[in-house]
């Protein structure tokens, strides 16, 4: 059993225009939205509670928080405070110990076990890990985050403490220690904030290695080649939810429909994400239907 605390409270501005229209934690990617891949591991893993955090768009999060299986707390930030601040607000709430913490626009096939076992046994250690960070390997020097041989942090941004054995990029998702809790900012960022200045007395901050593919939801182009991924996961070269209409003349590739979306016209459907409830004509590509319009994502999104 342990808590954790999904980070929805950004206001997407990367993500617009979709953002305008709902809260970036509950833009779908395939058959629900960003939120429920996020909850469900939890979910799967234990959790005994989960708190999410929400700012913009906020009553669109709470109204899909009420709706789940499971309780999902909300803490409620009428102004922005970070992910350290909002961490720290939401104390309560999490009750005491490590807390898992996860960016809800990262999604990732993470091993949610093997994450709060490399805390606990960081915390078994003589000098203990006050902190686990999920990374992706790069080559030595590369990415947000230093690595030493023995698997923990040396480098986070410029910030430097001794020689890296390889470099990594922080994905967003750790498990922050009990000690590090006490003694969070009302406001300001978790890493900046909290794990440079650690790094820099002296503190353990624990790496795990995560080979498999991550998607970074908080881009157009993020958000289409996380639909696609999913798909890919399902041996699916489209999806078509619930009550979703396709024309007889229309030919899906790296699609998804939404449930009781619609689809018009004649032609390919290629690499675009149709949201439920909205109409679209093919031919169309490297796009995102909304309720609201037609949003073309170009390769450099």
């Amino acid at each position: 059993m342990f808590s954790a605390m999904v980070l929805a409270a950004g206001l997407g501005t990367r993500l617009r225009p979709l953002t305008e229209w709902r809260a970036k934690a509950l833009v779908p990617v395939g058959d629900r939205p960003i939120l429920g891949h996020v909850l469900d591991p939890l979910w799967a893993a234990g959790a005994s509670r989960i708190v999410v955090n929400t700012h913009h768009r906020a009553r669109d999060v709470e109204t899909y928080a009420a709706a789940q299986r499971n309780e999902v707390l909300l803490s409620r930030e009428p102004n922005l405070l970070g992910t350290a601040g909002g961490l720290a607000l939401a104390s309560d709430l999490l009750g005491a110990g490590n807390v898992l913490v996860w960016n809800a626009d990262i999604l990732a096939d993470v091993d949610v076990g093997a994450l709060l076992a490399a805390q606990g046994q960081a915390a078994a250690e003589t000098a203990p890990a006050e902190a686990t960070l999920l990374v992706r390997p790069l080559a030595q020097g590369k990415g947000s985050i230093g690595c030493s041989a023995h698997g923990t942090v040396v480098r986070l941004r410029r910030e430097s403490v001794e020689n890296e054995a390889y470099g990594g990029e922080f994905l967003g998702i750790h498990v922050v220690g009990e000690a590090l809790r006490r003694a969070l900012p009302t406001r300001g960022c978790l890493v900046g904030d909290v794990y440079i200045p650690a790094l820099k007395r002296g503190a353990k901050l624990r790496v795990l290695l995560h080979d498999g593919e991550f998607f970074d939801v908080g881009t157009l182009r993020g958000y289409l080649e996380a639909n696609r991924a999913w798909l890919a996961a399902r041996g699916s070269s489209s999806w078509e939810g619930p009550e979703a209409r396709v024309g007889p003349d229309v030919v899906l590739e790296d699609a998804v429909v939404g449930e009781g979306a619609s689809i018009c016209g004649a032609g390919r459907v290629v690499r675009s994400v149709v949201w439920p409830g909205a109409q679209a004509t093919a031919p169309l590509s490297d796009a995102i239907v909304t309720l609201d319009g037609v949003v073309a994502v170009s390769s450099l999104s």
